[in-house]
């Protein structure tokens, strides 16, 4: 069994690439498949590659780290690098491995390796029964004590509102007490996507769009500023 973790560095500082993957050309069971200066390059490097883990700034010209990986497969896990302490929040609430501060020294490293392990090895044994499989076509929320099916296919948009979330359903509103994030977490990342903190949308019931929003049957669904990037990046690639 190969347990080589295959990754790529994403970092807009010429230094701070060279100094990470002289960290990391250290530690046996790490193999750097590249290094990108963009997100561009990061995407065109994961169409090529089957990447494990991404050692990714956030503060970074065009698209920034945090709308990459809103954008990225859920299955490939980040750990972000920055300068930044006041990032941290939003890094974690992306699901982020870690969150390391630089300079990044080479025992805080392998500290997050080791975490990335241990997240590894903990879902692998921990196969959570309410997240969808590759051939699922639904997933599961609580609503009104019951646990109620929900098809992706009549799943138009989500919108969060304070401490409850509205999943719009063809022709029928579902109410729960789930965070959008949670619910984010289920969905196949091919056909939702982010455009706001309070709301995700169906990309196939998308009917127009603008640089301030998206229009599925009569409804504008406003695009936020810090998700503006991502949503141009994937509307334009659909």
């Amino acid at each position: 069994m190969d347990n080589t973790i295959k990754c790529i560095i994403v970092d807009d500082e010429p230094m701070a690439r060279e100094i990470l993957e002289n960290h990391l050309s250290r530690i046996d069971s790490i193999e750097i498949l590249g290094q990108c200066k963009n997100a561009v390059e990061a995407f065109n490097l994961l169409n090529a590659h089957a990447v494990d883990l991404i050692f990714l700034d956030i503060n970074m010209p065009e698209i920034s780290g945090l709308s990459f990986a809103r954008s990225i497969n859920k299955n490939i896990k980040v750990i972000f690098t920055t300068a930044y302490r006041e990032y941290a929040v939003d890094g974690f609430d992306l699901k982020a491995v870690d969150y390391l501060l630089k300079p990044i020294s080479f025992d805080r490293l392998i500290q997050s390796i080791q975490k990335f392990k241990n997240e590894s090895l903990r879902f692998k044994e921990e196969k959570a029964p309410d997240q969808p499989t590759e051939k699922s076509d639904y997933f599961f929320v609580r609503s009104n004590r019951k646990m109620i099916k929900i098809k992706f296919s009549d799943l138009k948009y989500i919108e969060s509102l304070s401490d409850y979330v509205k999943l719009f359903i063809n022709d029928k509103v579902i109410i729960t007490r789930e965070t959008i994030s949670s619910i984010e977490a289920k969905l196949p990342t091919k056909d939702f996507l982010r455009v706001h903190r309070s709301f995700i949308v169906s990309l196939d019931k998308i009917d127009s769009f603008t640089q301030e929003f998206v229009e599925i049957e009569n409804k504008a669904i406003p695009i936020s500023r810090s998700y503006k990037n991502d949503v141009k990046h994937r509307l334009d690639n659909v």
